[in-house]
């Protein structure tokens, strides 16, 4: 059995073999290429058992990831989580070869804090959420420099949304100098393609999620569609993976930070040193159950009235995903759910996929 550690980066791989009392063997630099990987996943199979461990930097362990994984039944690969791997991070001496030493020794003394590794099919559903998501963020970008260019000449639009239909017929047709016209010409067209890749991520998103009964149950909550379900359902993987409620809280970053001293125990902010996405569409959805959801409302106005809007949000995401949590592993309905409402999201659901085949 031998012991890898490979540090990662956008172009080449620093990898350390080190044997199973901690001698080193051998120190290897590859380019972090399909064919890097390949040659190094062949050469790594004539010492037979490995336990290898990859940090994960961005998406550039993926690669590397699944070559030595699909290349031999006799490698344990793991991937560290950063954030966790302390002694890397506080080293006084830093550089590659360092870290992969690193690295080799905490895999060969199964001290390395694993980061969870979605299946294939799960990082594709990731990818496209995400997408959708940047696109969407894209579209207020534009917008924001539209309304910019209305308040340069105080124009004011006499319609509710500028962005409606007889809204933008009025943008189309607004009389501006030369180089303001053409660049609000460009942020429309730009604004129209925006909103066309959204509508079409949006229909594959929904034909991936009508015939899901883990998306139905999770649209069971109020302030929570199918796009928010499915998000939820990619980010967090398999239920199955969290023995408690609390682990998934503090896997979403959602978790009050703790500050202990003598006898006293403080709970201060919540740490976000979770999934971000997880954690946004929470707080988006508890904007809306914090309103209308018959059980949450009244938890929502206790914490507001003690200690903010804000801090009683947070508290509302942050029980709706230990709701979540039971409803998953369960199996059952959200005892909060609301029937009418629960259709009027299945229906719209069904429009969009059925929108999608009218089309074609």
């Amino acid at each position: 059995m031998i012991n890898v550690g490979i540090d990662v980066h956008k172009k080449r791989c620093q990898a350390c073999l080190k044997d199973e009392k901690g001698r080193l063997i051998e120190e290897l630099n590859i380019p972090n290429t399909t064919e890097g990987a390949e040659q190094l996943a062949s050469m790594l199979t004539t010492y037979g058992e490995a336990k290898i461990v990859l940090e994960s930097t961005g998406n550039l362990w993926i690669r590397l990831y699944d070559t030595l994984n699909q290349h031999a039944p006799t490698f344990k690969v793991v991937l560290a989580n950063p954030n966790k791997t302390r002694i890397i991070a506080e080293a006084k001496i830093k550089n590659d070869r360092m870290d992969a030493r690193v690295l080799a020794d905490l895999v060969r003394a199964d001290l390395v804090a694993e980061s969870y590794v979605p299946n294939h099919e799960i990082r594709e559903q990731r990818a496209l959420l995400r997408k959708r998501r940047s696109l969407v963020n894209d579209i207020v970008a534009v917008k924001n420099r539209i309304h910019n260019q209305l308040d340069k000449y105080d124009l004011q639009p006499h319609y509710s949304d500028v962005f409606g239909k007889q809204g933008r017929e009025w943008l189309r047709n607004l009389q501006l100098p030369p180089i303001e016209r053409t660049i609000l010409d460009v942020n429309l067209k730009q604004l129209q393609s925006l909103e066309e890749s959204v509508q079409a991520i949006t229909v594959k998103i929904a034909q991936e999620a009508i015939d899901r009964a883990d998306v139905k149950l999770l649209m069971g909550f109020t302030g929570i569609d199918y796009y928010s379900a499915m998000l939820l359902l990619s980010e967090m993987g398999p239920i199955t993976r969290f023995p408690s409620a609390k682990k998934l809280v503090s896997y979403a970053g959602l978790a009050p930070g703790i500050r202990q001293s003598a006898d006293h125990t403080v709970h201060g902010r919540i740490t976000r040193d979770g999934n971000k996405y997880i954690r946004w569409i929470l707080i988006e959805a508890a904007q809306n159950a914090s309103r209308f959801d018959p059980k949450l409302r009244p938890f929502y106005l206790r914490v507001a009235a003690r200690r903010g809007h804000q801090k009683a949000i947070t508290a509302v995401a942050r029980k709706m995903l230990v709701s979540i949590y039971h409803v998953l592993k369960r199996q059952e309905t959200y005892h909060g759910q609301r029937d009418e409402l629960l259709e009027r999201k299945i229906n719209r659901l069904q429009r969009t996929v059925d929108s999608s085949l009218q089309a074609e």
